[in-house]
């Protein structure tokens, strides 16, 4: 017959995997967003619109909102023969959606034009780039996790002629490829 002290043995074994379970998943799970941050149409999370000389872009989402896992950025007045250097991204994949105007894309080996509604992702390791076709153009641009983008926007708006040069762009986990083949002389 089971003793009440033998009975508390087998309890207290059967819950601690359990319960070291649950801590595992406790410490693991992103933390919970204290609260909303609405940003307005046109504005910045955290103050003016920046820019890196090539259009000027808003944050929509930052890296500290969704514990590194997300950031997006609204692209706006995108000018045709402007655009990033050809560039990939070590860690992030970078999804772009275009709200206004035509984008032409080149993602790989692939050159697309993609029209207001449309969207491509570029994935991790594979180089990219873009310009606006005729017109200037609109876009809502998401990195995923967010690494070092964030920063890196803000330090290219500290230094617009820098930002798209190998040197700069290799301290935020990109790679520069080459010029964009969208820049005019």
């Amino acid at each position: 017959m089971p003793t009440p002290r033998r009975n508390f043995l087998k309890s207290a074994a059967s819950a601690l995997p359990v319960a070291t379970l649950q801590s595992l998943l406790a410490q693991s799970a992103p933390p919970l967003v204290p609260a909303l941050h609405p940003v307005a149409a046109g504005q910045d999370r955290f103050g003016p619109p920046r820019t890196l000389g090539m259009s000027t872009f808003t944050f929509k989402v930052a890296t500290s909102d969704t514990a590194g896992n997300l950031f997006v950025i609204e692209h706006r007045g995108l000018q045709p023969g402007k655009g990033p250097a050809l560039h990939l991204h070590y860690s992030q994949e970078e999804w772009f959606y275009v709200m206004e105007g035509e984008v032409a894309f080149v993602v790989g080996d692939q050159h697309l034009s993609l029209r207001t509604g449309e969207s491509v992702l570029a994935p991790r390791r594979v180089p990219h780039t873009f310009s606006a076709v005729a017109s200037p153009a609109h876009m809502l641009i998401a990195f995923t996790p967010a690494g070092k983008m964030e920063q890196y926007f803000i330090d290219g708006a500290a230094e617009p002629a820098a930002s798209q040069t190998e040197a700069f762009m290799n301290r935020y986990d990109m790679k520069w490829i080459g010029p964009s083949p969208f820049w005019k002389s």
